[in-house]
């Protein structure tokens, strides 16, 4: 069964303050993209690698590419307005009878044995999420105050999430609707039942310029 791993760097990245998109900026000598891409070829060398980006970001990518001698195999999906719009048009390149690592392009901690945990969850189940249990103590805030939530029963979700492709692709049939925060909330409304995996911890998405900071502190241990 093929594997495919569309990354989504559609974003522009206001929270961080630049003057280029967050996925661009530089960690460890080399853009987040490139990072978060090489972790799935490190996986796996025959992985099929989809890149959503925004279509008047192509050449900027194409002179990336050239500076940093990035070589890895890889086709270029238009990004749309929505996440929900740039992942539809991604798995339009994505053939029938594969599993498909949605993961987001911003991410570039995650490890193998994350990647690995989701695959051969997904294999088996049809879907693959990772996630973390919090370490911090939790509230809900509701319009009556907040009250604390038992973090026992708390997960924070990560990517990549895996799906077999024929269950993705029809999920993404559906209209858009505001409340989708990732994929799985997706394939969630066609009634399939969602299964999680253990993430990494390291695994954050770089939102925010301390993050950058954290993550140059962190790369150098993931495997």
């Amino acid at each position: 069964m093929n594997r495919y791993a569309l990354i989504v760097a559609g974003g522009a990245g206001k929270r961080m303050g630049t003057a280029i998109p967050k996925q661009f900026l530089e960690l460890a000598g080399k853009p987040i993209l490139m990072h978060s891409a090489q972790r799935f070829f490190a996986f796996d060398h025959e992985i099929r690698l989809i890149i959503v980006l925004p279509r008047d970001l192509f050449e900027f990518w194409d002179e990336l590419k050239a500076k940093h001698s990035f070589t890895l195999p890889h086709s270029l999906a238009e990004g749309g307005q929505t996440r929900f719009e740039s992942v539809r048009n991604g798995l339009e390149l994505v053939e029938d009878e594969s599993l498909v690592a949605i993961h987001d392009g911003v991410r570039p901690l995650v490890s193998a044995e994350t990647i690995r945990n989701c695959f051969e969850t997904a294999a088996r189940y049809g879907n693959a999420i990772p996630a973390v249990s919090p370490a911090d103590s939790v509230r809900i805030v509701t319009g009556a105050g907040n009250m604390p939530v038992n973090r026992q029963y708390i997960r924070l979700i990560q990517t990549p999430q895996v799906f077999a492709s024929h269950l993705i692709k029809k999920a993404y049939m559906t209209e858009f609707n505001p409340e989708f925060t990732d994929d799985a909330m997706v394939l969630e409304k066609t009634g399939e039942e969602i299964r999680l995996v253990s993430g990494n911890r390291e695994n954050i998405k770089i939102t925010n310029p301390e993050d950058l900071i954290i993550a140059e502190t962190l790369l150098p241990g993931i495997s």
